[in-house]
């Protein structure tokens, strides 16, 4: 294969207790090793948030969420201009993550997520996120965020209609018909082709028959899945174009990522 793939979703980890593999104990996996991964299948960037450490689910403090964002920042200085780091916002911290913000936008981050809301004990409904997501959008920063079930995306796509969004995981048919029609709705909201879904076969199609190219980017959720399965869903469809396979890869996150 000769495409240039932006992995966009997915969990780098210095040490095991970061490692989000279901056979992390099985199988040993270290940066090295999963550096090589991407790099046997042709990953030529990655994005993405630490989402794991000792932390307890309903009483997350700050520092545990700042821990995770130095932990970003330290697979950053690890993997270098390879990887994109995803920062965490709390919407029970909402000073602190205006002031995480206000840094992303003087050291030139732009990712907030993939934000992971049952791990760290908040909903999509917390009030708290009005004045984080305000100043993300003033930046015109991109929030990667799990999705949660449809009647809370619906009412989240609702309030946040200029937030530059990436939902994560299609999911089985009911749940991604209405990703599809929020996504008529919402020209802001996009979707990673990560977690459940891609397996179905004409998942794509439909999608871009529907919306157009533009709107889905790649995602693995890597070290969750297996990077080369997600891979092969795109490049080997017989159904998608060239040109889609390439937008799907890479040309919808250099868009809504790295453009300014």
């Amino acid at each position: 294969m000769n495409y240039e793939i932006i992995d966009f979703h997915t969990h780098p980890f210095p040490d095991v207790s970061g490692n989000v593999s279901n056979y992390a104990g099985i199988i040993p996996m270290t940066p090295d090793s999963a550096l090589a991964d991407w790099k046997a299948c042709g990953v030529s960037h990655v994005c993405g948030s630490a989402i794991v450490y000792p932390m307890p689910r309903e009483k997350t403090t700050w520092d545990d969420i700042r821990l995770l964002n130095d932990r970003a920042l330290q697979m950053e200085t690890y993997y270098g201009r390879f990887y994109t780091p995803g920062f965490h916002v709390h919407p029970g911290f909402v000073r602190e993550s205006c002031e995480q913000i206000e840094w992303m936008h003087q050291n030139g981050y732009r990712l907030i997520g993939e934000l992971v809301p049952y791990m760290h004990g908040w909903g999509y409904a917390h009030p708290g996120l009005d004045e984080i997501f305000k100043l993300a959008e003033a930046y015109g920063m991109v929030v990667s965020l799990h999705s949660g079930t449809p009647d809370e995306m619906d009412a989240f796509a609702e309030r946040f209609p200029d937030l530059k969004l990436v939902m994560a995981h299609p999911g089985e048919k009911a749940v991604y018909l209405r990703h599809i029609e929020r996504m008529k709705k919402h020209p802001n909201y996009l979707l990673d082709v990560s977690g459940t879904g891609i397996f179905r076969h004409g998942i794509l199609r439909y999608g871009i028959d529907q919306i157009g190219k533009e709107r889905f980017l790649f995602g693995s959720d890597y070290p969750v899945c297996n990077q080369a399965a997600y891979i092969g869903a795109v490049a080997n469809d017989p159904l998608l174009t060239e040109d889609e396979k390439i937008a799907v890869f890479s040309g919808n996150a250099k868009r809504v990522l790295f453009d300014k």
